[in-house]
């Protein structure tokens, strides 16, 4: 049932010291590691800012892409299982994740994209935002959203697209549920989030939390007879909240446990530190902190080069390069 958005039972504050900088990557999965990197280095214009593995699965790669330092807000990332079925888009998902480029720009990745054979919609318009549709190899689905809005981050001109047409970071992701008031109910109650707009059966809520400036957006498509998703390639895994530091992180974890929320305990994560639980409707949360960063184990200028390993499958670092797929990502 929609509520209206001074609903108290909606939008009760969340406390100051647990309250997101909003989003710090998306994690999905894919089948060819190759046909991923290709689309989000090539097609996209993304820097691969970690090449490492799933630390649950080292068969499997872990890949990064973000901007030229990896900065939270920008980071998309993928767990490329090949061979992996086709997953279904569904309700309890992540269903569209949103990348800011700058006003005026989509006419520019209109033409790039064509010329790369990418199908893409017309821009169209949205909540006053021009937003541009695609789907990546897997069939994962991608908007570019230009917009004049300010960024912190430090696009990568390394790569084919010019720095001016750039992805900034990520502007927002989108959520399809079948109960909208329980998931509003946590983005705002427990993640800090408030309802700003409204169109058809879209729900956007926003953090304007301190040091915000890119991932602050989260919509809730409200379908009741979506069918439920199935994660599998082309779908997300998770999106991760941005806590600022481990005490802010544990105060989070804290707040989210009296409220009766299951959560895991902290996981490394080596780049950051991780907490994991799954909101009313399904999808899987995660809450990182933005350090150490991508440039913990290599040189800001080489990261993404070659495969990276936590220090306790170091020691398997032969046998592990060689069972996974050869991956190349040029310089």
């Amino acid at each position: 049932m929609m509520r209206e958005p001074n609903s108290p039972a909606l939008y009760e504050e969340t406390p100051m010291d647990v309250r997101p900088a909003g989003l710090h990557h998306v994690t999905a999965i894919a089948s060819d590691p190759q046909a991923n990197a290709d689309f989000y280095l090539h097609a996209l214009g993304m820097r691969l800012v970690k090449q490492t593995v799933n630390f649950d699965d080292p068969g499997t790669y872990h890949l990064y892409y973000g901007d030229r330092a990896g900065n939270p807000g920008t980071i998309m990332t993928f767990f490329p299982w090949p061979g992996a079925p086709r997953g279904r888009i569904g309700a309890g998902q992540a269903t569209t994740t949103s990348f800011s480029v700058p006003e005026g720009a989509l006419g520019w990745w209109q033409r790039h994209l064509a010329a790369l054979g990418i199908e893409a919609t017309r821009p169209a318009t949205r909540l006053d935002e021009d937003v541009l549709t695609l789907r990546d190899p897997d069939g994962l689905v991608i908007e570019l959203v230009a917009g004049a809005d300010p960024h912190d981050t430090d696009p990568w001109d390394g790569g084919p697209v010019p720095a001016e047409h750039a992805i900034r970071g990520i502007r927002a992701v989108t959520l399809t549920e079948n109960d909208l008031d329980r998931t509003a109910a946590m983005l705002s109650g427990q993640l800090g989030f408030r309802l700003t707009a409204e169109e058809s059966n879209r729900f956007r809520f926003h953090t304007d939390a301190a040091g915000a400036a890119v991932g602050t957006v989260v919509d809730i498509i409200a379908d009741p007879s979506a069918r439920p998703g199935l994660v599998a390639a082309g779908t997300v895994h998770h999106i991760a909240y941005r806590a600022p530091d481990t005490e802010a992180q544990v105060a989070w974890r804290k707040s989210l446990v009296e409220d009766g929320v299951s959560v895991t305990e902290v996981r490394d994560r080596t780049y950051f530190q991780s907490i994991y639980f799954h909101e009313p409707g399904g999808v899987l949360l995660e809450i990182a902190t933005d350090g150490p960063g991508f440039d913990y184990d290599e040189p800001l200028l080489e990261l993404g080069r070659r495969l990276r390993l936590p220090p306790w499958l170091q020691p398997d670092q032969a046998r592990i390069e060689a069972a996974l797929p050869t991956l190349k990502i040029g310089e």
